[in-house]
């Protein structure tokens, strides 16, 4: 007997369609995975896709394309990097290339119940199969072990009585590394130098050989004789040096003659930046709108230097610029994206001095919304450089002599037109998150006078709303002249994200709802309702943390943050690659004259990649130094109390944020000592089992400050009021471990658990 009907489709391999997302880093859609894996089942594609976006395997863009997880692959390699406080081995992915810290993955003991840890030493590498924990760490079962590679540290030599030792700038590596004799290799005390580490099975303390001995040229050491900035620069592989060529090129750069320009020297533009800027690549000004059919409306200015005119696409100072990616701003020193013959001479908006500029009239309404733009090359003249205090000041009533003749006619209508633009900006009511940024102040010698957190004025968010109206403008041009438009996008947030938000926000009785489209303002109603209250800095952390990375592409998404539908970067060319593209599309496209886009095509995916990837590269090496000057500063207060909020609950500690510095620093487990904790991973909490005490995320702690090491930037902090001699007797004892809140019974094979 014969049966009719179709056969049905063979089960999909999840494992293929994993692999194919994996090799298209920009996300795949539906039809291409079919077309990927060899299919034409749609239903049992989107099933599979579906589940594995459940399982964490991936996640879904805005597009409603499909990448991988952050999560690392089953089976990986990884490398051993110590032991824990518990004495357990933990080791790293082997390549990991990622911005935030690697995860932590513990080496389990083989099924036959003898522990492969003997085996593997510190640098040790091995295949291993991982089991995701909860936390964001992993349990790893070893497949085989693949050697041992030579591993280089960076750090600070240092000589004492009892010995040499190297001191390592990356605070993952916990104790300093023996420097046997016979190992110096000329170093001196004081000397930033890379050391490979001694190949060993030993898991203690390790020993390295010294094999270089870094010598920076007086160019980059910036105030003072601190390493700080040396050692991002090497950390982060940042280039902080121009060829011969390059530098003859900008100091042969003449003025821009006039030309076709238009001629805006009349004008008082005006240059707004902080204290200590060190570039001024914008000017502004504004004047009530003339015309009566905009009653109540304001005509805008900004002008923007032409770095385009100096910096010609496939030049020498090209190169370098598309290099570097962005200028990177240490307290001590900038490592400028130009040679500073361009970036504080002819491309800088210098008071009093003709410039070359691109420049953008808007005209808005009453309430801010942009009727229409004209970008326009011209040449124009700094009335004066100002300072965000300064300008504030004056419109709190306090002139100066700078001030106070450019009241009326220039910081009024500037303030006239910012008022405009706030009532835009309320309507379109973009992600309003407004956190605390640490600032060193330094004094001629390049010691810390002082750490405090940086002050915002109306006055910054008159100049950052009057910057977006002009990349607004830029981007909105670029797609009406269809050129080729380098976007900053900003995607929605990812569920996964989300998910862990909407737990904590549950844990402490707030709540982001699901199944609608959601927009900032959803945001914005959550940290205004928790604004007076005790958790406030803690969501608006978790807030931030569940955002998407700000990107550059040739594809737009729309700016999720800033609630925008198009977006670029136009106004910053001096110190960001992506800007000067964007000035040298509007050239092409208006035909503004020389220093336009070439006519061969530019693969701006590959572009925006590139720049992305500097741009956080100098964001991670800013917020180290930064982290490594506040640690010098704090070094000289051990022992003193500070008042801070705990910004992040781990199973291995509290993250404190000070208050008075905005400096942050762990108070490890083990210090919590007069009690059992539990890490209740949904509430980010540490619960004590006897007491009623519970330390959670937001919440206001005195701490003493305990260590503090400037070369790796970190702080060690204890509560305050704890009796630290209760449950250690002669100092021998291990330290209290932490137990995990088990929130599902079911899962218990996947969680870590630990003897005392």
């Amino acid at each position: 007997m014969t049966t009719s009907g179709k056969k049905p489709a063979p089960p999909l391999n999840k494992n293929q369609i994993i692999d194919f997302i994996g090799g298209h880093r920009e996300g795949v859609g539906i039809r291409n995975i079919m077309i990927g894996v060899g299919t034409k089942d749609r239903a049992g594609v989107k099933q599979a896709v579906k589940e594995l976006e459940q399982a964490g395997e991936i996640e879904r863009t805005r597009g409603k394309q499909y990448v991988l997880s952050g999560r690392l692959p089953r089976v990986t390699v990884v490398e051993v990097t110590g032991t824990d406080e518990y004495g357990d081995v933990v080791a790293t992915p082997l390549n990991w290339d990622r911005d935030e810290a690697p995860p932590i993955i513990f080496i389990n003991p083989d099924k036959r119940g003898k522990s492969r840890q003997a085996a593997l030493g510190k640098g040790d590498r091995a295949l291993a199969r991982l089991t995701p924990l909860e936390d964001n760490s992993y349990n790893a079962s070893i497949i085989k072990r693949i050697g041992y590679a030579p591993k280089l540290v960076l750090g600070i030599y240092r000589e004492s009585a009892s010995g040499s030792v190297l001191e390592p700038t990356d605070r993952k590596h916990r104790f300093d590394f023996i420097v046997p004799p016979e190992n110096i290799n000329g170093a001196k005390p004081g000397d930033l130098v890379v050391a490979e580490i001694e190949s060993g099975r030993k898991l203690g303390q390790a020993s390295a050989s010294i094999t270089e001995i870094l010598n920076f040229d007086s160019s980059s050491s910036g105030k003072g004789d601190q390493p700080y900035t040396k050692i991002a620069l090497h950390d982060y592989d940042i280039p902080y040096t121009f060829t011969d060529l390059a530098i003859q090129q900008a100091e042969q750069a003449k003025a821009a003659p006039p030309g076709e320009r238009t001629d805006l020297r009349k004008i008082p533009l005006v240059t707004i930046d902080d204290e200590d800027a060190r570039d001024f690549d914008d000017a502004v000004y504004a004047e009530p709108d003339t015309d009566k059919t905009n009653p109540g409306g304001w005509h805008l200015i900004v002008a923007i230097a032409d770095v385009a005119w100096y910096v010609r696409p496939g030049d020498e100072l090209d190169k370098m610029a598309h290099e570097r990616g962005n200028s990177v701003y240490f307290p001590d020193q900038v490592v400028p994206m130009l040679p500073e013959a361009l970036s504080n001479g002819w491309c800088s908006l210098k008071p009093k001095e003709d410039r070359p500029c691109l420049a953008v009239r808007i005209w808005i309404s009453a309430d801010g919304v942009a009727l229409r733009h004209q970008f326009v090359r011209g040449l124009m003249h700094s009335h004066a450089r100002l300072t965000y205090n300064q300008v504030q000041a004056a419109i709190d009533g306090k002139p100066d002599k700078l001030t106070a003749p450019l009241l009326g006619n220039v910081l009024k209508p500037l303030y006239g037109a910012y008022e405009a633009l706030c009532r835009e900006r309320f309507d379109r009511e973009p992600l309003d998150l407004d956190l605390p940024e640490r600032k060193i102040i330094l004094d001629e010698n390049g010691q810390v006078q002082e750490v405090r957190a940086r002050l915002r004025h109306a006055s910054h968010k008159l100049i950052e709303e009057f910057m977006i109206a002009a990349n607004v403008a830029a981007a909105t041009t670029l797609e009406e002249a269809k050129q080729p438009c380098l976007y900053r996008i900003h995607d929605e947030p990812p569920e996964k994200n989300l998910e862990s938000y909407r737990n904590f926000l549950k844990s402490v009785g707030f709540k982001l709802a699901k199944g609608q489209v959601l927009m900032p303002r959803h945001f914005n109603q959550i940290l205004k309702k928790a604004s007076d209250g005790d958790y406030a800095e803690a969501i608006s952390q978790m807030t931030l943390r569940s955002q998407s990375q700000a990107t550059y592409t040739g594809k737009n998404v729309g700016h999720f943050g800033l609630a925008l539908r198009r977006y670029c970067h136009f106004t910053s060319p001096i110190r960001r690659y992506s800007d000067l593209i964007v000035h040298r599309a509007l050239i092409a496209g208006l035909a503004l004259g020389e220093g336009a886009l070439e006519d061969k095509p530019l693969d701006l995916e590959e572009l925006g990649e590139h720049l992305s990837v500097t741009e956080r590269r100098a964001t991670v090496a800013e917020r180290d130094v930064v982290d490594r000057f506040s640690a010098a500063y704090l070094a000289g207060k051990i022992g003193e109390t500070f008042s801070g909020t705990i910004n992040g609950v781990t199973k291995f500690g509290l993250f404190v944020t000070l208050d008075d510095t905005a400096a942050d620093g762990l108070v490890p487990i083990r210090s919590l000592s007069d009690d059992y904790y539990e890490f209740d991973e949904k509430r980010m909490a540490l619960k004590a089992s006897r007491a009623k005490k519970i330390y959670h995320l937001g919440m206001k702690v005195e701490v003493v400050l305990k260590e503090a090491n400037p070369v790796s930037g970190s702080l060690v902090l204890e509560i305050a009021g704890l009796d630290q001699s209760r449950g250690q007797s002669n100092g021998n004892s291990r330290p209290k471990k932490v137990k995990k809140q088990r929130h599902n019974p079911a899962q218990k094979h996947q969680r870590r658990t630990r003897k005392r």
